[in-house]
């Protein structure tokens, strides 16, 4: 079975998340950010989710991860929980 490990940051609004992913971009450290603005307990550990199979997260998130580009923010991507950046860390 395939799984995958990831981090995210969660906020409420797109326009944060569009923000927050052109900082990151822009050179800041990911995990940083995570522990300063997500607002899932994830944040603390600087947004990582740990490993995972397919179906253990939301459609959403299954669907990022498990078909883009590793190493890379993606995102928005809009949950029923609010508006995620991802980073997929690993898959196999």
């Amino acid at each position: 079975m395939a799984k995958a490990t990831a981090r995210h940051i969660l906020v409420n609004s797109e326009e944060k998340c569009e923000a927050l992913k052109a900082e990151i971009e822009g050179g800041r450290d990911f995990a940083e950010v995570a522990r300063e603005h997500s607002t899932c307990p994830s944040g603390a550990r600087g947004g990582d989710l740990g490993s995972f199979g397919p179906g253990q997260m939301v459609r959403e998130f299954d669907e990022v991860v498990f078909s883009g580009e590793l190493n890379k923010v993606h995102g928005p991507v809009k949950t029923q929980f609010g508006y995620h950046l991802l980073e997929i860390t690993s898959r196999s």
